[in-house]
This record gives structure tokens, C-alpha cells and sequence, in this order.
């Protein structure tokens, strides 16, 4: 379930501002973190066809002693309204800074999307925010 959604101003050029989407299943919800990534690499296209995971970033860290799993693509972006949407709303030159972060009460999922130079703008405060994160 989406519990939050911010935004971040367009970069000059850029025709969309970015988007931070933030969601939380509950404890045994959600998916993998395999499962997501792969998701999340799958709503990209590559102008070349390659697979997204091919050419996307993945590294795993620990935050507050919690695992957190942040990854890295760009490419054509499939907007879609939902998982059963069509591949309708398509947006060249997007990037995601993804993180997911298992908590002990379970995993937070943190979703930035927008046209690259925006994401590219507003990664350090993202990272930032991610790093900030403690338990309670």
C-alpha cells in the first residue's frame, strides 16, 4: 500500500518533476527484494532491447542495522497506472533510485522516479533521507 508520495521540482528542461513514492505491505507482505527489483528494472525499456537488469545498478548496504537493497536505472519508463494497466503512459529518458529497506516490522520500499535530470538533481537528498533512516 502506498503510505506516502512526494514530489521534487522539475529540473529546467525537464517536462515532469520527480516522484517519491513510499510503501509498506506489513510485515509479510510485499514480495522479495528480488521479486521488486526485478519489477522495478521490468518497467524500464533499453533503447537497445537489452534487459534493464543488464545495464542497472544493484548494491546491498546495512542502515541501523537493518539490510537495504538500493538500485539504479534509466531508460524508457512505463508509467502505468497499476500492475494491470496497459503499457500505455511510456516516458523516454526517466531514471529510479530505488531502496528497500527490511525493517523489523517488515519491509519499506522507497520508489524516485522522473526524467534523469531531475532524479539526478535531487539523488544526494534522497540518499540522504534513506540514510537517515533508524528504528524506533
Amino acid at each position: 500500500m502506498r503510505v506516502a508520495t512526494y514530489r521534487t521540482p522539475a529540473a529546467e528542461d525537464d517536462p515532469d518533476p520527480g516522484e517519491v513514492a513510499v510503501f509498506y505491505f506489513g510485515p509479510t507482505e510485499g514480495g522479495t527484494v528480488d521479486a521488486n527489483v526485478d519489477r522495478w528494472f521490468g518497467q524500464f525499456d533499453q533503447a537497445d532491447g537489452r534487459p534493464t537488469r543488464e545495464v542497472a545498478e544493484r548494491e546491498s548496504t546495512e542502515i541501523a542495522g537493518m539490510s537495504v537493497t538500493l538500485v539504479r536505472a534509466a531508460g524508457t519508463y512505463n508509467a502505468a497506472a497499476g500492475p494491470m494497466a496497459p503499457r500505455a503512459d511510456l516516458r523516454p529518458g526517466y531514471r529510479l533510485i530505488g531502496a528497500i529497506v527490511e525493517g523489523p516490522e517488515g519491509a519499506v520500499f522507497f520508489k524516485f522516479t522522473g526524467p534523469e535530470q531531475t532524479v539526478a538533481d535531487e539523488e544526494a537528498h534522497f540518499l540522504a533521507m534513506i540514510e537517515s533512516i533508524d528504528q524506533p
